[in-house]
Formats: structure tokens, sequence, C-alpha cells
């Protein structure tokens, strides 16, 4: 049965939109993607339209064009406007709105949470430099966590506990990403390790940003290693909370993140130089894995 913004939009324009959104999701969305195939159409569909709205807000705050002239925060502000008018039923010609707007209205999800994703990029289009492991985590809270909120609406849930620990997974999550993508972070002037432990462990911000390698670096990274760990110990128990048709994606999401966790520590926190990825044949093992479970 068509949703009320199907209806107000047209059905042709919501279908094409969720394609466009399939389209920017099968491009770009390397981990989440694959767990997204594991979904019933419906909510793959959703899944990508989630998507395409955080790449854009990331794209937005990424433009090298933008940041030299001072823009990109007047663009992300821009776009937050576009949000709350679309929300509203005012959909511009943005390809992506249609199926956006039908996602939020058919998983019921809280507005809220894509506001505070915004802020979390608008943070990011000037120099960062952590002090503290709170002021970090309320970073991965609005560039991370908000986006568990927002897809565990998609998975379903019947126990508000699913919150919280949905919460966590998205810190276990950005804090990986933070590891491997340390070097070329601080390269943008973004340095989310923070400043409390770079003192501790004796790294300095031109060290991350050249690429030295050494004892110092690997037992911070190390240290902050086994904080996203811990992330992910408490959140496991999240599969079992969310709707047991959804439950696969989701198992096989945190493995393709566990598994490029276990990667760098295995390659000794090589991150200044190289990238370390997991391999697409491997996340397509995973699949399999899910698929059996």
């Amino acid at each position: 049965m068509p949703t009320a913004t199907a209806s107000v939009i047209g059905q042709s324009k919501v279908r094409e939109s969720y394609k466009y959104c399939r389209d920017i999701a099968k491009k770009r969305a390397k981990n989440f993607y694959y767990s997204f195939l594991l979904l019933e159409a419906k909510k793959r569909d959703a899944m990508c339209a989630i998507y395409a709205f955080m790449r854009h807000c990331d794209d937005l705050a990424d433009d090298p064009e933008a940041l030299k002239a001072g823009t990109a925060e007047q663009h992300v502000s821009v776009w937050r406007v576009e949000l709350d008018r679309a929300l509203n039923g005012l959909v511009t010609d943005d390809p992506l709105w249609p199926a956006f707007v039908d996602t939020v209205r058919r998983y019921s999800i809280p507005h809220r949470f894509f506001h505070e994703m915004i802020d979390g990029v608008l943070s990011d289009v000037r120099p960062q430099q952590m002090a503290t492991y709170e002021e970090l985590y309320q970073y991965c809270y609005r560039v991370a966590s908000v986006v568990g909120l927002t897809i565990v609406h998609v998975f379903g849930f019947n126990n508000v506990r699913a919150l919280l620990l949905a919460e966590k997974c998205g810190i276990a999550f950005q804090l990986t990403n933070i590891i491997r993508d340390v070097r070329e972070d601080a390269a943008m002037d973004r340095v989310y390790i923070p400043a409390e432990d770079l003192e501790r462990f004796g790294v300095t911000v031109d060290q991350l940003k050249f690429g030295t390698e050494n004892d110092r670096f690997r037992k911070l990274m190390r240290f902050e290693a086994a904080r996203a760990k811990v992330c992910y110990e408490e959140s496991a128990s999240l599969i079992g909370l969310i709707d047991r048709r959804s439950r696969k994606s989701l198992w096989a999401l945190r493995a393709i993140y566990q598994l490029l966790l276990k990667k760098i520590e295995r390659r000794r926190f090589a991150v200044l130089s190289k990238r370390i990825n997991v391999p697409t044949r491997t996340k397509v093992m995973l699949l399999c894995l899910a698929l059996l479970r």
C-alpha cells in the first residue's frame, strides 16, 4: 500500500528517487551496502535513502573548493533548511528527497536525528582537535550513533534498550574509522584522537600527518582500539533486540567493521603508511556466513 508521501509526491517520482538512492549506495557505501543486501526490498531501499542523505551531508563538508573558499558551512546550512522543508512536505527538485521523506514517514524516524547528524558534519568544516575522550564521544554520537539510531527504526525493534545499544554500536564503528583514517584526517586538520591521549603516549600531530609509525604510536592506537572493542562488546546484544528479519544484516555489518579493526591490529596499526580495508571477496564471504545463521 502506498504511503502518504507517495500519494502526495507521486508514486513514479518516489520510485525514481529510490533508484537514484540505490545507485548512490551501490557506488559509495563500501561497508554498509553489503549488509543492505540481506534485507527485504523495502527496508533495503530505506537504508539506501538514508545513506544517500548522509553521503550528501558528508560531501558538502568535504568539498575541497568550498572548504578553500570558506563556503562549506553555508552549503551545509542551506541543506538543513532543505531538510526541514522536505520533512514538512515542500520537496524540491533534488532527486533524493522523495525516497528520503517516504522512508522517514514509513518508519517513523525522529527528525532530530538528522539535525544532530548535520551538527556533526558542520563541526568538520573547521579544523578539529579533540581535547578529551568525552568530546570525541560527543562527535562520534553526532556523526555515527545517530545513524545507528536512525537505521534501527528501519530494522524494527520493540525494546527501547535497542536505542542505547545502537548508540554504542555507532561509537564502535566511528572509532574504527578514526583509527583507519587517522593520517588522512590529520592532513585535513581533523585530529580526532584526543589531545590528552596524544600527550599521554608522546605522539604529536605532525607524527599523525607525516606517517611516523613507532612504538609510541602503536601503543596509542592500541589504546583507542580497546575503546572501540568495549563498545562492540557492550552493543553485541543489539542483534537480539531487533526484528528477526533484520538480524542477518546487522550481524554482517558488525562483522565487517570488527574484521576491519582486527586487520588493523594484525598489521600492527600500520595506518600511517597504507590504507587498510576489508576486501570485497571477504565481505561477500561474511554475507554468506550471515545467510547461514
